[in-house]
């Protein structure tokens, strides 16, 4: 603590400010002072502690020069520490002999701490760091240097916005949130042309994709094969879209194709069904930006057992939808699960969501369905749901 001065607010030339935090409290390197609660301001040269409202009011308050500071870091609280108060830790140099009056004469320590009650923010380590790398006081005693040598054309400084006081502040502020707003207008606008060309790609790949099928123009057999993997690497896979269609019914029934197309390999992956949640966020993350409804989805599902197609809708007792497999019933189901529960000893929910691979709902219904068909039991005690073996199919005894 011997190394701040007592001082007026006022920045000196070519001073100006970065920022403010609240809440702060000053330690002399572990000791707590009774310098807490107050205002912490940094700016280009120096570090201003003042009670809060004394910086902007113009009354004296403590000062240290950051030509004084060697390093710096942040320090953590502790695992076993009863405070949660983030602190920046300041290694100083001896302070100089003709420093200005402080409150403490000497001190035990090289090091200070500036201790958050309400944390702070990346821009406080940033603006600290900044100043001790920029050096701007450097460059003031250079240039009061060239000038007592009377040196005719003396270095031009960086043009620097002087701020003092609470004025200067609020005024930063405002300039900043200006900055700000003009950047999000500018991010809109890149994002508006981006839909654009992103209707443009899919509009071109949905042209190539016809040209490829009608094996048009001089495109060669592994031609085709390595364009098609690229488009299916950039995630465009002509989606069915309803301005293609005059009525609703039609763009279903070609939805319902699309997504069949689309999700038999995955559910054949994961034991022949899938909870209509995971269908719709699987065929909206394929579809890009081209995003369905949850009502169209269900539409489209609907209509694939009248179009005979691979996959159908199901609904289990409880009322859950689930989008499965034709050759897939609840008799071939119970016996799927017997098997594992067997082979396992047991089974609970959650223990065949994870092999299978499957939300715990699903493994659920999956569970219920042969405990219907008699293939199973459960035992429902303080450890949770399980599902045994019904030994009565298997014991003449």
């Amino acid at each position: 603590m011997n190394r701040f001065e007592y001082c007026e607010p006022a920045l000196g030339p070519n001073e100006y400010f970065l920022v403010q935090d609240k809440n702060v409290r000053l330690y002399d390197g572990n000791q707590k002072t009774n310098f807490e609660g107050g205002e912490l301001t940094v700016t280009s040269h120096r570090i201003f502690w003042a009670q809060p409202g004394h910086f902007s009011n113009g009354q004296i308050c403590l000062a240290l020069p950051l030509s004084l500071v060697t390093a710096f870091n942040e320090e953590s609280p502790g695992a076993f520490s009863f405070s949660r108060n983030q602190k920046i830790v300041l290694y100083l140099h001896e302070p100089s002999p003709d420093r200005n009056e402080g409150p403490q004469l000497n001190s035990l320590y090289n090091y200070i701490k500036l201790s958050f009650r309400e944390g702070f923010g990346a821009h406080t380590l940033d603006a600290i760091n900044n100043a001790i790398t920029q050096k701007q006081w450097l460059l003031d005693v250079q240039q009061q240097q060239e000038i007592a040598q009377g040196s005719s054309a003396p270095k031009k400084l960086p043009e620097i916005k002087l701020r003092t006081g609470i004025v200067g502040i609020e005024r930063f502020l405002q300039e900043k949130q200006k900055a700000t707003d003009e950047s999000i207008s500018v991010a809109f606008q890149d994002l508006s042309k981006l839909m654009l060309m992103a209707k443009d790609m899919v509009r071109l790949s949905q042209n190539i994709s016809t040209k490829i099928r009608e094996k048009q123009g001089d495109i060669t057999e592994d031609e085709t094969v390595r364009f098609k993997s690229y488009l299916m690497s950039l995630g465009i896979d002509d989606p069915v879209t309803r301005d293609g269609f005059k009525s609703d019914n039609a763009y279903h029934k070609s939805l319902a194709k699309q997504i069949s197309d689309n999700l038999v390999t995955p559910i054949e992956e994961v034991g022949g069904m899938m909870v209509l949640t995971d269908v719709f966020c699987r065929v909206n993350r394929a579809r890009g930006l081209e995003l369905l409804s949850p009502e169209d989805v269900l539409n489209a599902c609907r209509y694939m057992e009248k179009l005979e197609l691979p996959l159908k809708l199901f609904r289990f007792d409880s009322g859950v939808l689930v989008l499965q497999l034709v050759s897939l019933d609840g008799e071939s189901v119970a016996y799927a699960t017997e098997e594992l529960i067997t082979e396992r000893g047991s089974l609970s929910a959650e223990e065949l969501a994870q092999y299978l691979g499957i939300s715990v709902v699903l493994a659920k219904e999956r569970l219920k369905t042969a405990e219907n068909y008699g293939r199973c039991c459960r035992d429902d005690s303080m450890q949770g749901l399980r599902f045994y073996p019904n030994l009565f199919l298997t014991r003449d005894d």
